[in-house]
Order: structure tokens, then sequence, then C-alpha cells
């Protein structure tokens, strides 16, 4: 009797930690190739002085996606399936076109990571492009999704990687005080990086992710508390991690005053060389940024399968029977196929990637607009946003909104 009162004082624990896992795994999955090289390449051209708008970030990040685990765990369905039951079919496949597209801008960056991998190592570009194509499609035709996604959160850590590069750079306290105190707000290259480090982190394909995920893990309101903690966390560690990447870059390639351009993710890893060691460097470099494209690639993609998947009906089947949905096949390989001719046709990839992370600031105002018009219809009344939480929402949603749609047409001006 005595050892099973104790063991059911264990099961609520136990049901706690094994809540835990989407909301992390989606973060590092946000701090993904995209994210390392408009990190790297704010802190060449601005030093620490964008550092504050990656931290600011933490709380509507931590909002938007705590917002995905209340429609999850209180609904029971996936993003795209509750649009469609809410609004209708126009809107879900007008939400499902910019996931595909988002899907597949996150795969350019991770391809780019692939690429840039080879180069530290001597491989030719197309050769790590078409092994890394192929290996992400054979997950899918494979049907080993649920097992990749186990391993990916393993793979993902290695991005803790980031804060011996940025410990070991030395960064100059005094320095970075400075720099906070010379905002260069008028400067449209300023606004522009910033509307990238914006679309960095609000990446669409997270809010399909993790909404379906809690769905996935049959997680109920019991398990609301543990997977608010695991978002919460999960936003600590990755807007962390991104700041890791700027402080590096603005420690030692920063102090080139402009003289050192940044061409590819093989270029960052040989600028960091001189401070951290050839050896090193690769190594260190090398881990970080294969952890955070794989993690992303496979995330981004499953999302994408559970989006397309819930509109059609076909959520469940999806996870295992991939390879047998021609429709979906021709999808998702026109995506991979699509990302790896752009990554080995366009030589200036530290270029592509910030263009792709400023596409999605413009994705953000719609994804939150979304978000919040379920919220106030689908949730139970206990659950909907009120009082000093929505405003607090809708004041950070708007300003973040304001900052990356400026940021993005001010370079054009």
């Amino acid at each position: 009797m005595k050892y099973s009162r104790l063991y059911r004082s264990w099961l609520p624990s136990m049901r706690a930690v094994a809540a835990w896992g989407p909301g992390v795994l989606v973060m590092l999955a946000d701090t993904d190739v995209g994210n390392i090289v408009t990190a790297a390449q704010a802190g060449v051209e601005w030093g620490y002085r964008l550092l504050p708008l990656i931290l600011a970030l933490i709380p509507l990040l931590y909002l938007v996606q705590e917002l995905t685990v209340r429609l999850g765990i209180f609904t029971g369905m996936g993003f795209a399936e509750l649009v469609l039951h809410r609004y209708g079919r126009g809107w879900a496949w007008l939400l499902i076109g910019g996931l595909v597209i988002a899907t597949t801008g996150s795969l350019v960056t991770e391809f780019t990571g692939f690429a840039g991998i080879g180069e530290i190592y001597g491989v030719p570009r197309m050769a790590t492009l078409l092994l890394s194509a192929l290996a992400l499609l054979a997950i899918v035709f494979l049907g080993a999704y649920r097992r990749v996604e186990r391993v990916a959160l393993v793979i993902g850590m290695f991005e803790l990687a980031f804060f011996a590069v940025a410990w070991v750079s030395h960064p100059d306290l005094g320095q970075m005080e400075a720099h906070w105190g010379d905002l260069p707000w008028t400067n449209h290259q300023f606004l522009y990086l910033g509307a990238a480090l914006i679309g960095s982190t609000f990446n669409p394909w997270m809010v399909f992710y993790q909404q379906s995920a809690m769905v996935d893990k049959g997680l109920d309101g019991t398990d609301y508390a543990a997977a608010k903690w695991d978002t919460a966390f999960g936003a600590v560690l990755t807007q962390c991690l991104t700041a890791a990447i700027l402080i590096a870059a603005a420690a030692t390639l920063g102090q080139s005053h402009g003289q050192v351009e940044l061409g590819s993710v093989g270029g960052i890893s040989a600028a960091l060389t001189p401070i951290l060691g050839p050896q090193a460097a690769r190594l260190v470099f090398s881990m970080g940024v294969l952890g955070a494209a794989m993690v992303a690639a496979i995330v981004s993609s499953l999302a994408m399968a559970w989006g397309v998947g819930e509109v059609l009906g076909l959520r469940r089947r999806l996870e295992t029977e991939a390879g047998r949905a021609p429709w979906f096949i021709f999808i998702y390989a026109s995506c991979v196929i699509t990302s790896v001719l752009l990554v080995w046709e366009v030589p200036d990839l530290v270029w592509l990637n910030v263009a792709t992370q400023v596409a999605n600031a413009f994705m953000l105002p719609v994804m939150v607009g979304m978000l919040l018009l379920l919220a106030n219809r689908a949730l139970p009344p206990a659950h909907r946003l009120r009082g000093a939480y929505l405003w607090i929402f809708l004041v950070l949603a708007l300003g973040t909104s304001a900052i990356g749609l400026w940021g993005g047409v001010a370079i054009f001006l």
C-alpha cells in the first residue's frame, strides 16, 4: 500500500516532465542558420547595438507560442485545422500558402548552413547540397518523422556550443554599454537588420508546429502549466543563443570596422579562427551550425506536413505514410529542390539569409492577428486573453510588427 501511494504521488511530476519537449524543440529550431547568419551580420555591422532588440523580443516570443499551447490543449486541434473549422478552406489555404513559403525560406537557410559546413572541410557545395537534400527527402518518404524528431532534440543541444564561442571572444562590457547608448534609428541598414532579427525570431512554421505537437502528444488542461514552462524556458534559451552569436561576432569581427565581409557560414567560421584557434573554430562552430540546421529542417518540414495534412484531413496518415501521398511528395520535393537550386545559384548566401528573415517579419502581423481571433472565438471563456495580459500582448505585437514592417521597407527608401 505504501509503495502504491508513493507511485501515485510520482505520477503528476512524471506527467509534467513528459509534457516538456515541443516548446524547447521549436525554440531550438528557431535558432536556425538564418538566425545565426543574421545575428553575426548584425554584430559585424553594428557591434552590440542590436543586442537589446534580441533580448526585448523574449516576452512576445513567449506570448505568441504560449497562445498556440492554449489553442492546442483546449481545442484539441492544430492551427490549420482550427482555422479550417472556424473560417473555412479559403483562409486555411491562404495560411498554408504562407506556411509553404516560410518553410521553403527556412530550408533555404538550412541548406546554406549545410553548404557552409561543407566549405569548412573542403567539400564542394553541390555535393553537400545533394547529400543533405537526399537525407531530408528520405526522412519524409520513409515515414521516419517521429523517430527523427526525438533525435532532433539531442542534435539541437549542439547549439549550446555558441555560448562557448561568446565566452572565449571576451566581449568588452564598456563598449557594449557605449553601443547601447548610440542607436542609429534613422539608418535604413540598421532598421533592415532589425527587421531581419524580428523575422528570424518569429518563424510562421513555429505556430503550426507547436500547436499540432500539443495535439499529437495528447496533452490536456492538467499539462498546461508544464507546457507553459517548457515554452518559457525555450523562449529564453533561443534568444540567449542568438545573443551569444551576436556578441561573438561583435567582439571579434566587429573590430574590423566593416573590413570583414561575410559571404557564407564558412566565412563566419574562418573569420572566427584567429580568436578560437583553427581546430576549435571549425569543430565548435560546425557542431552548432549543424545542430541548428538539422533541427530546424526537421521541425519546419514536419510543421508543413502537419499543416497541409490538417487541411486535407490526412494529418495522422502523414506522420507515418507521407511517402504514399503523391500530392505531399510533390509539394515537399518542390520546396527542397527549389531551396537547393537557390543556394547553388546565389553566391551571396548572407544576403539570401537576411532577406528570408525579413520576409518572415512581413508575415508576423497576419499570424498574430489570426492567433488572437482564434483565441477570442475558439478558446473556452476561462482561457481567453483578457485584461492587462491582453493589452500587453497587443502593445508588444503591434510595436514589433511596426518595427519589422518599417525596417523591411526602409532599405528601399
